[in-house]
């Protein structure tokens, strides 16, 4: 069936150097560029993981710091509606306080008013039923 003759050496001389061959000029190179490949595909993969775990972080620190300020805008609202609050009331305490005064004062010159009319009607009233006991009865029985 086979003959081992030269041409068997000879052959299998050339399909080692075909080998060789090949594997310097086409399998190292695209082995090695395959290798760079998988590098840089690795390398930044890594580098993408790193950047997404430093914009997570960013993202949490950010909004920790923005529900601190609106902790603290609320805080800020809250006393000043209170200072409002306290304010509005201590003005209107005050208002009360003026209606009041005012308000007695009123009276108290109504009440003066009053007393100043009935002491000027008494002094009338004697006056006026002697001019009608005189006009009814004559100037004789009047006095």
């Amino acid at each position: 069936m086979f003959d081992f003759d030269a041409t068997l050496p000879l052959m299998a001389a050339q399909f080692l150097l075909l080998v060789a061959i090949l594997n310097q000029v086409f399998y190292k190179p695209l082995t090695k560029s395959l290798d760079d490949r998988d590098n840089y595909i690795r390398t930044n993969n890594t580098e993408a993981q790193e950047r997404l775990a430093k914009a997570q972080r960013l993202a949490q620190q950010y909004e920790q710091e923005l529900a601190n300020t609106r902790r603290q805008a609320q805080s800020v609202i809250a006393t000043a509606q209170a200072e409002a609050q306290k304010t509005a009331a201590q003005e209107l305490a005050e208002v009360q306080r003026e209606v009041q005064a005012q308000f007695q004062q009123v009276q108290q010159e109504l009440d003066q008013q009053k007393q100043v009319a009935l002491q000027a009607l008494e002094s009338q009233v004697g006056t006026l039923s002697r001019q009608i006991l005189t006009k009814l009865l004559g100037t004789e029985l009047a006095s």
